[in-house]
């Protein structure tokens, strides 16, 4: 059997590696090895690790998804705990997944102050932002650990899905902004963040929301 290590596999922007029969164990020492100050990006699913490495254009479509929602989460005045990438995983399902972006919601208050999760005793985040994702890996994880919205954006759409029974649907509405046409204004305002720069399409967007309110 052939043994490779690491730093013998090179990612290119934009590309994954599937590795398979891999154990929660190597999984468990591939996060250590790799730490948490990197780019890739991983997914684990029974057995399955992908490794992905994302492009410049899915950070900067990251990244203001993320301040669109924080905007909208201060000027609401609705509390939340921001856990970006944090591994999300749980070893008695053999799922690990690590979001571009996740908020605690309705559980934020009993996430105040930690600094490591225990999915069997915490919940899930209550919201998960996904750029550029066509992995059947990371969506099964997501449904396993049981994270109610997910939104997914990809080829600038946006699609908000939603956990029922075990299995997310598509849906029109956020159950966290539900008087609000989120999938349109998001699309309208990162397409102006690429026109305009970010600073200026997040100040016309706070401006937005409080025309809402």
């Amino acid at each position: 059997m052939v043994t490779l290590q690491l730093q013998q596999l090179s990612v290119p922007p934009g590309h994954r590696v599937m590795l398979h029969n891999v154990s929660w164990q190597e999984f468990e020492a591939i996060l250590e090895e790799l730490g948490d100050h990197r780019a890739a990006r991983l997914a684990y699913s029974q057995g399955t690790l992908e490794m992905r490495m994302p492009l410049p254009k899915h950070e900067v479509a990251k990244v203001i998804i993320g301040d669109l929602v924080k905007i909208l989460l201060e000027e609401l005045e609705i509390d939340c705990e921001s856990f970006g990438s944090t591994t999300f995983k749980r070893e008695d399902m053999a799922f690990g997944v690590e979001p571009d972006d996740s908020f605690y919601i309705q559980n934020h208050a009993q996430m105040i102050g930690k600094e490591r999760i225990d999915l069997t005793v915490d919940p899930p985040p209550d919201l998960v932002i996904e750029v550029d994702v066509t992995s059947k890996t990371q969506l099964d994880a997501y449904e396993a650990l049981k994270v109610p919205e997910l939104w997914l954006y990809e080829d600038s759409k946006l699609q908000i899905n939603l956990l029922r029974d075990g299995k997310y649907i598509q849906s029109e509405i956020s159950p966290t902004f539900p008087n609000l046409p989120i999938v349109e204004t998001i699309l309208r305002f990162v397409e102006q963040s690429r026109t305009l720069g970010r600073s200026p399409a997040l100040r016309a967007f706070r401006k937005w929301v409080r025309e809402q309110i």
